[in-house]
């Protein structure tokens, strides 16, 4: 079975760019490019891991559709064990559609579709028992799952003595901490964006936040600062570290990709300085290509890169 699995959303991106301006109700804008991507932050951390070369699983509920055929494809040609990957007739696999403008920057319109109804009971803890690193990807967006389920799940994982990652995404509905703070003290590793981490905390400054989360029993706190690198802290170290400076053409993923680079380093037995700088270098290679994961190279090519920096 797989070393690290990536539990949570699966999304089909459909990519448009580049899209500076909304049409007005009737109208028609033309765009250079419209592409069909797998995404979602268990998708698409997944599949970072496998191209730097580590061995990783999927947990998460797709559709008897057509998108969740696509994305069961895609998973298993990236090498991404499928083994927890469940397919259901109840709904729709979840969409994104990506308008991506033309300096990288994205919106997105999204469906929950099977992310919306992903529960408890689909999951395989046998998947999970034979894996040293659980990643919850996507919390927020996964309203049958979020909350004290996931707490629950993180709570087991610990007991088998799995290293635990949770990541976020914005939440449009408000909830922040009612629903991420039952999760934290089972967190080895909480690592939302800057935005997340205020939003969640209710402060601004970056060394209050993660005092914050350390208080509420997270062992270790990343907050990604995205074109300008990230910040790390624990009881008993803390860093910043510089983004690499690349000319960006699509930051679809980065976030994602980051935390792929992050756990990359954990499993390798980095310091957390060095998790810090070869995260930031594969999230500086996903932004120079259009796609979530287009752009990820092997772990030996992105330390190749970073001597060179």
């Amino acid at each position: 079975m797989s070393k690290i699995v990536c539990l949570g959303i699966l999304v089909v991106d459909v990519i448009a760019k580049p899209v500076d301006s909304i049409p007005d109700k009737g109208k028609l804008s033309l765009v250079d490019t419209v592409e069909l991507h797998s995404g979602g932050c268990a998708a698409n951390t997944a599949i970072d891991l496998a191209k730097i070369g580590e061995d990783v699983g999927i947990i998460g509920l797709v559709g008897n559709d057509g998108f969740g055929d696509f994305l069961f494809n895609e998973l298993s040609k990236e090498k991404v064990n499928t083994n927890g990957l469940r397919r259901t007739g109840k709904t729709n696999s979840s969409v994104s559609l990506v308008l991506s403008n033309s300096d990288g920057e994205r919106s997105f319109i999204h469906c929950l579709g099977t992310n919306g109804i992903f529960r408890e009971s689909d999951i395989d803890m046998s998947v999970i028992e034979k894996c040293d690193v659980l990643f919850v990807a996507g919390s927020l967006l996964m309203p049958s799952f979020d909350g004290e389920p996931t707490a629950r799940i993180l709570k087991r994982a610990k007991k088998m003595g799995k290293y635990t990652v949770l990541d976020t995404c914005w939440d449009s509905t408000g909830r922040w901490m009612r629903t991420i703070g039952p999760c934290l003290p089972y967190l080895d590793l909480f690592i939302p964006s800057i935005e997340e981490a205020q939003m969640l905390s209710g402060k601004t400054d970056e060394r209050e936040i993660a005092a914050d989360f350390l208080e509420r029993g997270v062992l270790n706190v990343v907050i990604k600062f995205g074109s300008r690198g990230c910040y790390i802290k624990n009881k008993n170290e803390e860093h910043y570290v510089d983004a690499y400076k690349v000319d960006a053409v699509d930051t679809n993923g980065a976030g994602d990709s980051f935390v792929a680079g992050f756990i990359t380093g954990l499993v390798n037995g980095w310091d957390l300085e060095k998790c810090g700088k070869f995260a930031n270098a594969v999230g500086a290679h996903c932004v120079m290509k259009v796609g979530a994961s287009t752009g990820i190279k092997s772990k030996r090519e992105i330390l190749q890169f970073m001597e060179g920096r």
